[in-house]
């Protein structure tokens, strides 16, 4: 009975620590994927002003034209 119940919580134990690695590697990947999702956000703002800034450039020297 000894081995056996050793055997048990040996495969209890292993389990538990799939379950907690996996559960810690999936909170992981959605912080790392909510931080990518804002910088790829604050990039896009930063783009569109330039893009804003780079079309009022155009303008003006069309006026002097």
């Amino acid at each position: 009975m000894g081995f056996e119940g050793f055997n048990l919580l040996v495969i209890f134990g292993l389990i538990s620590l799939f379950v907690i690695s996996f559960t810690m590697f999936i909170k992981k990947m959605v912080v790392n994927t909510t931080t990518t999702t804002y910088e790829t956000n604050e990039l896009g703002k930063k783009l569109d002003i330039i893009i804003e800034q780079n079309n009022r450039i155009i303008a003006l020297m069309e006026k002097e034209d």
